[in-house]
């Protein structure tokens, strides 16, 4: 009986396992890869972004230091 119990929870997680990657498979089926030029025009926006965010904090950063040391130096 528990020998029995062992195999049939073997038996349904392999039987879990297959089904989970036949679905990663279909699923996959319908992505929508983009193309070169999209890759490159997405990767650029993401690169300009970045560098725009990092310029704003460095901004900030140092109009916060200067405000610092105007407030707290004699």
């Amino acid at each position: 009986m528990a020998d029995e119990a062992k195999l049939s929870k073997f038996t349904e997680a392999k039987k879990n396992t297959v089904r989970f990657f036949k679905e990663i498979k279909n699923e996959l089926k319908k992505v929508i890869w983009p193309n070169r030029t999209q890759l490159i025009n997405n990767t650029i926006t993401v690169l300009l972004s970045c560098f725009v965010v990092g310029l704003l904090i460095w901004v900030v950063d140092l109009g916060l230091e200067k405000l610092t040391l105007l407030v707290f130096t004699k």
